[in-house]
């Protein structure tokens, strides 16, 4: 059987002789949040655990694994220098206090927008890349996480046939922008015509081809993000990548229509057979018996689903997919843990 998404950066038997002072920063955030649900479901050791936020939130007490812990401030995180930082307290944040973590000796996984595209610093799936990574990477980036899902279902496939051109269209849940979106669409659906709004429009029974802000090529940030980070993570920039993100009404993940074109032609049963054996990639594509990867099956998974796998008709050496994940999971917090399970695992801190 293939291993899930996880095990093959968690092994319990490197980890008995090696624990750690691990801080979570931005922990009551939903992403923070989400890491705390990784680590516990597997079992992250750990020496001391540092829940990590804001002032406002300074104080606070939260109950993980049978403990209450309390929240403490970003000064007295550095000070406590953990081993590992793990970063979702968005883009300003992480600019101002990464490096900080850095000078201590932790290392520091950001989630943030802040250093992915910084030449100096790795942007990691470690599925794909995380071989690149060495003791010196004292700040590491996850990617974006519609590009996450994306990459990791197209790297078996590009290292088979190698890819000339990558449309996607995104279909991002509002948990993406953060627990305030998520409280404007659900006053919204409880029928509050006036809530607090994050969006410049309603959200709920609605569709946004807007998705962070626009530049001044008319594409969105998250558009650029995804044409960028794609490129830096296959390090390709020949790879052309263009991209719609749009926000729905939906909590689970995000979904992405993607049209790559190949340099080689392929076989649709060698391109199932390889996406089968991807660690991380379950491939749901039975479309006689409605199979098909949705949000709703993927909410709490930490794997991508693709499907609707299918030859584009229009078009030479080009294919039609499908691709499903829960953005809190391997598009955030999963793919954060993982990280930082490589670095315990090959002795990188």
């Amino acid at each position: 059987m293939k291993p899930s998404a996880l095990l093959l950066y968690f092994d319990s038997l490197t980890y008995q002789t090696h624990k750690m002072k691990i801080a979570v920063v931005g922990a009551t955030g939903l992403v923070g949040s989400e890491i705390l649900e990784v680590l516990q479901e597997h079992d992250f050791p750990y020496d001391e655990l540092l829940l990590v936020a804001s002032e406002r939130s300074v104080g606070k007490k939260i109950d993980y694994k049978g403990t209450s812990h309390t929240v403490i401030g970003l000064a007295d995180a550095v000070a406590a220098k953990p081993e590992i930082a793990i970063f979702s307290a968005g883009g300003s944040t992480s600019l101002e206090w990464a490096p900080k973590f850095a000078e201590a000796g932790t290392t520091v996984v950001d989630n943030s927008s802040a250093w992915r595209m910084d030449p100096s610093k790795k942007l990691v799936v470690p599925e794909i890349n995380a071989k690149e990574l060495t003791q010196a990477d004292k700040i590491i980036a996850n990617p974006n996480c519609s590009t996450i899902q994306m990459v990791l279902a197209l790297e078996p496939l590009r290292q088979r046939y190698g890819i000339k051109r990558i449309v996607v269209s995104t279909y991002q849940s509002v948990t993406g922008t953060g627990k305030a979106a998520v409280d404007q669409m659900m006053a919204e659906r409880a029928g509050n015509e006036n809530p607090p709004m994050v969006y410049p429009h309603k959200i709920d029974m609605n569709v946004l081809p807007h998705i962070d802000v626009f530049q001044a090529n008319g594409y969105t940030k998250e558009e650029m993000k995804m044409i960028n980070e794609t490129k830096k993570i296959f390090s390709d920039d020949s790879i052309a990548v263009t991209a719609t993100t749009v926000r729905i009404p939906t909590m689970g993940g995000h979904s992405e229509a993607v049209n790559v074109e190949f340099k080689e032609d392929f076989d649709l049963d060698e391109v199932r057979k390889l996406l089968k054996e991807t660690t991380g990639v379950i491939v749901q594509d039975d479309p006689a018996n409605f199979v098909y990867p949705m949000p709703i099956t993927a909410h709490k998974k930490d794997e991508v689903f693709v499907g609707r796998l299918r030859r584009d008709e229009s078009q030479a050496n080009t294919l039609n997919m499908w691709i499903v994940a829960d953005n809190l999971r391997k598009g955030a917090a999963t793919n954060a843990v993982q990280i930082a399970s490589y670095l315990v695992k090959n002795k990188l801190v």
